[in-house]
């Protein structure tokens, strides 16, 4: 899921870029920038493969990263294959752009076209696939129970949003042939549709951050740890750089710049272990308080085992631990109290006439 999310974000990043970059080299300053075409065609199908992996197989994969069933399957591959036939079709059809109609297509095969017609039907496969992976999640949100529903919840609600707008969407293209001939009006319902689908990954967010979907504490806990020991090691570095470098040119009259930094590469080689652990530990008393907490009790209780004889007091710190640490609904110990057998050479230790341990 956070690859899929990860690889949408890129082409659409990329999609916007190279279309902004084609607006100022064709439109805003003509001549200014060079391969201004170029940059046009890769912005025309290259948010293609985004809104697939965003529409369907996110939808499809949410939140265990595993389809609902292998009956599934055929729908992915679908999916897959009219995304292709899009992109060739988006990619090479002969003129003006289809997404960019200011500019015309520089890599377009006019002897192709007619095979690239008959490709653009993938285009009106994705909002199927969309429309079935709206089901697929329906029918997991059917099935789901206590937490695994919740984290559902929200993400239902903008899957269906997305998928109804993208299904409007294209059925008003084919409508009004939109396709062979866009118009202000289409756009305008196409960027409607477009906004919706960014409802996705907003939704799993909260899914994320809200219902601690995929132990986002830990990858938190994890950024704060290693993003201040970076930083400080960048400090430290720097300063002894600097700090050694210039002693030693005092000394060398010049020299001793490598020696600065390899000087410094071992104080930070030397300061990682323990300051890293300086930093986790500032973090949990700051920000993750009950797992320092429990910590912190767990390393007691361990200390207290060596000194505790008393089976009464030991069995009462278990269950305070066990409580205070992983706040069960109910706790309790059960102890073996049938004789153990013992060699000649062991004392059983008994309570109440019983042999409890050798």
């Amino acid at each position: 899921v956070g690859w899929i999310c990860l690889a949408a974000g890129l082409l659409l990043t990329g999609s916007s870029l190279a279309g902004e970059y084609a607006a100022y080299a064709l439109l805003t300053a003509p001549g200014s920038l060079p391969n201004g075409d170029a940059a046009a065609w890769l912005s025309n199908w290259t948010w293609l493969p985004a809104f697939t992996l965003i529409g369907v197989y996110l939808v499809l994969l949410f939140p265990d990263g595993r389809l609902l069933s292998r009956r599934w399957r055929p729908i992915a591959w679908v999916a897959g294959a009219g995304t292709g036939a899009a992109i060739t079709f988006f990619a090479f059809f002969p003129g003006r752009l289809v997404s960019i109609p200011y500019a015309t297509n520089p890599f377009g095969l006019e002897s192709a076209a007619a095979v690239l017609e008959a490709l653009s039907s993938g285009f009106f496969l994705v909002p199927l696939c969309m429309l079935a992976a709206g089901t697929s999640l329906i029918l997991r949100f059917r099935r789901s129970r206590g937490e695994e529903r919740q984290q559902l919840k929200w993400f239902a609600s903008a899957g269906a949003l997305a998928g109804s707008a993208y299904f409007l969407q294209t059925a008003f293209s084919l409508a009004t042939g939109f396709i062979e001939n866009p118009t202000a009006g289409g756009r305008v319902v196409q960027d409607v549709a477009v906004l919706t689908f960014y409802a996705l990954p907003a939704a799993a967010g909260i899914a994320i951050l809200k219902y601690r979907l995929y132990d986002i504490d830990v990858i938190i806990n994890r950024t704060l740890v290693y993003g201040a020991l970076s930083a400080a090691l960048a400090v430290v570095y720097g300063m002894g750089v600097v700090g050694i470098g210039g002693a030693l040119r005092s000394v060398t009259g010049g020299e001793g710049g490598n020696l600065a930094v390899a000087g410094s590469t071992l104080v930070v080689a030397a300061l990682f272990r323990p300051l890293r652990d300086r930093i986790q530990g500032f973090i949990d008393r700051r920000f993750y308080r009950s797992k320092y907490d429990a910590a912190t009790m767990l390393e007691r209780f361990s200390t207290s085992l060596r000194d505790e004889v008393d089976l009464d007091s030991l069995t009462g710190e278990l269950l305070a631990v066990v409580r205070q640490t992983m706040s069960p609904a109910h706790a309790s110990v059960w102890l073996q109290t049938r004789p153990v057998r013992i060699g000649p050479d062991e004392v059983a230790v008994t309570r109440s006439s019983e042999a409890v341990a050798p």
